[in-house]
């Protein structure tokens, strides 16, 4: 039989022959998607929920519009190569207003240590070193070293570091920002702290500005993932897209539409379909099979390689989980707040910590967004939102009953509030909605397994070394999203998504 032949078969049994077919539409899938179809690809994006976006989605409640996960948003910059989700828009023709934040995080730390992460680099700096005089030359050394991992990368176009031709060029185009990145890709922030700074408190400090997107310490936290962080909300700032955050992934569907991709929602993908130990398609839990020249999975790795596939784990797999293991996933609090309580330029995300040595424990720190201080028309009038989340594991909320899962809920909430009164005092009298989710409610929506915020190393790394890429050991089986280099956060897997589409288009034939 031939080729030709054989593939005619396979269209007319499966009914459809993708380029790609992505699973599940994350930022990470659907920046892989809309780039593969701006390419020409034919791209099938699947997704098990109503809506698209995963933790980047939203939903509404009683006039109010929550996003589901963190509401600060880096990528939206209009100068260098790290903007990367304003550049996946204008792939697809497609663009969203956003509204600068002044302040990336208002720090409310042990012992009265108050900081507010300015826009403006120099005023942060200048606001850090009067709390820790005796250590100015080692806070300006420390960040701006950050400021060089920065530089390097945004001198680049940010593709695949698996696809050969791309490394050649980006070398002799780009040869010290080259040395400069390999330097720094084993190195974790701690230990680079640590050569200019000595105070201890300010040391915690490093720790929780890494704590607060890495979920560890400075000793665990690449180097490469921070200087993008600590330099590119002083470069390209952080803004809050116009509508909330769910509109970035109803954008990117509406681009990927326009260039003929598709996208079905209520298909949740059952088993990756593996022939000559080869991925070839996927089966849909009502037993629907599309075939795909190349299958893409926006899940975590657990869930990839645990539940989707019918074959044996990848000892390559093995290894990565015995490097890295399930962050905690997150209580979440949504409520609705009467307008009053808020004083006058209150900024809009705040990190609350009263005890150093419960900074990674469950409950211990308390993120909180406040974005209808920037787009007032997510909130009824004379109303905002409070996004309230802390680090919480399954294991606490698993067997009980409805009642007993009930009343933890609304236990847990009740101190949350309590604490968050701290910053807002009246904030309980105020309240005007409350809808609390736990670890259980991101798994059942987000399709996460134990509803994790993604991989965390398991002890000290290598900086990035051990973080996989895109291509898995499965032959036309790629991973994109926050388990696969460079990590957490929307633009972090918005990179993950730009390099997985470069490394499949050239796999395709498309470059």
């Amino acid at each position: 039989m031939t080729a030709v032949s054989s593939q005619s078969q396979t269209i007319a049994k499966n009914s459809y022959l993708y380029d790609a077919i992505v699973i599940g539409s994350g930022i990470g899938g659907l920046v892989t998607a809309t780039q593969l179809a701006a390419k020409g690809a034919k791209v099938l994006v699947l997704e098990k929920y109503i809506i698209p976006g995963g933790s980047a989605g939203y939903f509404e409640r009683n006039g109010y519009r929550f996003d589901v996960g963190a509401s600060m948003i880096f990528g939206f910059g209009t100068q260098g190569t790290t903007n990367l989700l304003t550049r996946a828009l204008e792939a697809v023709d497609t663009s969203l207003e956003t509204i600068p934040d002044p302040v990336q995080i208002h720090y409310h730390l042990p012992n009265n240590l108050d900081i507010q992460v300015h826009r403006n680099y120099e005023q942060f700096l200048q606001q850090l070193i009067q709390q820790f005089p005796h250590q100015a030359e080692g806070i300006r050394n420390f960040y701006d070293e950050c400021w060089r991992v920065f530089n390097c990368l945004n001198t680049m176009e940010l593709l695949s570091l698996e696809e050969p031709r791309y490394l050649t060029r980006v070398f002799f185009q780009h040869p010290l920002a080259c040395l400069g990145l390999v330097k720094y890709l084993p190195q974790n922030v701690g230990e680079i702290a640590r050569r200019y700074i000595s105070d201890p408190i300010l040391l915690k400090f490093i720790d929780i500005e890494c704590y607060c997107w890495s979920v560890v310490p400075a000793e665990k936290t690449p180097m490469i993932n921070a200087g993008m962080v600590f330099s590119d909300r002083h470069y390209g700032g952080i803004n809050y897209p116009k509508g909330g955050v769910g509109q970035i992934a109803q954008k990117l569907v509406e681009g990927l539409e326009k260039k003929g991709g598709e996208i079905q929602y209520k298909a949740r993908v059952k088993e990756i379909i593996v022939e000559n130990n080869q991925a070839v398609g996927v089966r849909l839990a009502d037993g629907r099979e599309y075939r795909g020249k190349r299958i893409i999975s926006n899940a975590t790795r657990w869930d990839t390689f645990d539940k989707l596939l019918p074959i044996e784990k990848p000892k390559k797999e093995k290894k990565w989980q015995q490097n890295y293991q399930k962050s905690p996933s997150f209580l979440s609090l949504h409520l609705g707040v009467k307008a009053d309580l808020i004083p006058p330029d209150t900024d809009c995300h705040h990190i609350l910590l009263e005890n150093w040595e419960q900074m990674e424990e469950p409950e211990g720190t308390i993120f909180l967004s406040i974005p209808s201080l920037l787009d007032p028309n997510l909130a009824p009038p004379q109303h905002h939102i409070f996004h309230a989340f802390t680090p919480h594991w399954i294991d606490d909320w698993q067997g009980l009953s409805p009642q007993d899962y009930h009343q933890q809920k609304q236990q847990a909430a009740a101190r949350i509030v309590k604490r968050l009164e701290k910053i807002f005092p009246g904030l309980e009298a105020a309240l005007a909605y409350q809808e609390v989710g736990t670890p259980r409610t991101h798994r059942r929506f987000l399709g996460r397994e134990d509803g994790t915020y993604g991989p965390i190393p398991r002890r000290k790394l290598r900086g990035l070394l051990a973080m996989p890429f895109n291509q898995t050991a499965i032959p036309r089986l790629y991973c994109v999203g926050d388990s696969t280099f460079p990590g957490q956060g929307l633009n972090a897997v918005a990179f993950s998504g730009f390099a997985c589409a470069h490394r499949v288009a050239v796999d395709l034939g498309l470059y």
